[in-house]
């Protein structure tokens, strides 16, 4: 197993369960644990310098998300997403983030909304400096505080949830490819056009950019995500 790097140091005020399970997210996304390998807790314990129990805790939160399986006697493998659970997590955020940033832009003041801006181009600065874990760390803040504008708590949840199931395991390619800054970018293009109240606008953009997002996940080629159907302004 190759040596896994600390993205961030492990601060004492989080519980340390919490702290390991977000290393191994991020080693996921790295690279770092492989798809299709199994991994024990005491040799993850010693990598990241802490006991077995918390990353045998961290191990089982991460079970829960679908992020890996246990193996008996062994440890945990890195599960593998088909390009079917793909699709399907794709298709449930366009479902919600599509019409809320719709009701967003129609309802919430642009004084809110630009406060939303330096998050937007930390995401573009990450990308930039192919800070691959700085850039999903940024994003998900993005994307989860703008859709708590709509005061939904549950859609907000909802939506993290499916965030950590769809990992981005082509990341680092488009990063070298150089493509991960024109997606970056696009969410300084949705704030501009919230801020401007252009509700069809917003939702075009939001609709276009789970289509690259998607596209992250997979070589092959993909369709733009499909229009989805309305949801009332109440939820």
């Amino acid at each position: 197993m190759g040596e896994l790097r600390r993205h961030g140091p492990l601060v004492v005020q989080e519980r340390l369960r919490d702290q390991v399970a977000n290393a191994l997210r991020a080693a996921m996304i790295a690279g770092e644990l492989r798809v299709g390998a199994v991994y024990s807790a005491p040799a993850l314990a010693a990598e990241l310098g802490v006991s077995p129990t918390p990353v045998r805790e961290a191990m089982l939160a991460l079970a829960r998300e679908g992020l890996v399986e246990p193996v008996r006697n062994k440890g945990f493998r890195v599960t593998e997403l088909s390009e079917r659970d793909l699709d399907e997590y794709t298709e449930l955020r366009a479902l919600i983030e599509v019409p809320t940033v719709g009701r967003i832009a129609r309802t919430v003041p642009a004084e809110e909304l630009e406060a939303l801006r330096p998050v937007a181009r930390e995401i573009v600065t990450a990308a930039a400096r192919h800070d691959l874990i700085g850039y999903l760390d940024a994003d998900r803040r993005f994307h989860l505080r703008l859709l708590a504008l709509a005061g939904n708590e549950r859609l907000v949840e909802a939506v993290g949830e499916l965030r950590k199931r769809a990992r981005l395991y082509g990341l680092t390619g488009l990063d070298r490819s150089g493509t991960l800054v024109a997606s970056a970018e696009e969410h300084l293009e949705l704030l501009d056009l919230l801020i401007g109240g252009d509700a069809p606008g917003a939702e075009a953009c939001m609709r276009r950019h789970l289509g690259h997002v998607r596209s992250l996940w997979s070589t092959r080629a993909l369709p733009a995500v499909s229009e989805p159907r309305s949801l009332p302004d109440g939820g």
